[in-house]
């Protein structure tokens, strides 16, 4: 419990000075499949940064999972790309992994390509990433194997700034107990209310709204056979 609350608070201290948001989501899962998600976190705490310079882009996030009594676990993923050329190709370059209190997370590396773009004044971006994805042996009951991964990332904000759609969906191949392959899938859009779109208030940084994760064959379910949960938040973000 020590070491992931550590390591926790070293992530945060060490990301936050630069993040461009912090959010702050409550999470009904648990209340929605009280069965099947009885052991899931109620509030998630995410810092997250992405950085242009003359070569590419950082970017990265850390999911910190806080029940009453625990920090669940720590999860991040890090990621840099390389411009290829100036038509929005990138060579994609990820890590994917953390901890949790009951050890760590299936530690994942990912390389393959992204495609980029957004419109003339940046309000809507968007990036698709086809890549290899390697699993580690991380802890006992895990076995090394190949995979692969394709990424849609995707913001816009409308309504005269008013609001922001934004979120990814990832599908990949994953692994069962038996070692035979299955297609995961994995979405969480974002809606966002900016309240620096409301005049007197444009410094004010906050927003609200809502994620709504969407899955299957993603969250480990031993309780029955059910493999796809809907699982939506109430959140709040600053701005940086």
């Amino acid at each position: 419990m020590k070491k992931i609350t550590l390591f926790a608070m070293l992530i945060i201290a060490a990301i936050s000075a630069n993040a461009q948001d912090i959010q702050l989501h409550y999470d009904f899962g648990r209340n929605i499949y009280p069965d099947e998600e009885a052991g899931r976190q109620k509030v998630t705490l995410t810092v997250e940064q992405f950085k242009a310079d003359q070569w590419g882009s950082w970017y990265y996030f850390v999911d910190v999972d806080l029940s009453r009594k625990f920090t669940e676990g720590a999860y991040t993923e890090i990621s840099r790309e390389f411009n290829i050329g100036k038509q929005g190709f990138a060579a994609h370059a990820e890590f994917d992994g953390g901890l949790n209190r009951f050890g760590s997370f299936q530690q994942a590396g990912l390389l393959g390509a992204a495609w980029n773009g957004h419109n003339a004044d940046f309000s809507t971006t968007y990036s698709v990433q086809l890549m290899y994805k390697h699993y580690f042996k991380s802890y006992d009951y895990t076995n090394s194997y190949m995979s692969c991964q394709l990424t849609g990332v995707w913001s816009t904000t409308f309504a005269n700034k008013a609001c922001t759609f934004s979120g990814f969906i990832d599908f990949w191949r994953g692994e069962k107990a038996n070692q035979h392959g299955q297609l995961v899938i994995l979405t969480e859009p974002q809606l966002w209310y900016n309240f620096n779109s409301i005049k007197g208030l444009e410094k004010t940084n906050l927003s609200i709204g809502t994620e709504v994760e969407i899955s299957n064959n993603f969250i480990y379910n031993t309780y029955n056979d059910k493999t796809f949960f809907i699982n939506p938040t109430l959140a709040l973000k600053w701005n940086f």
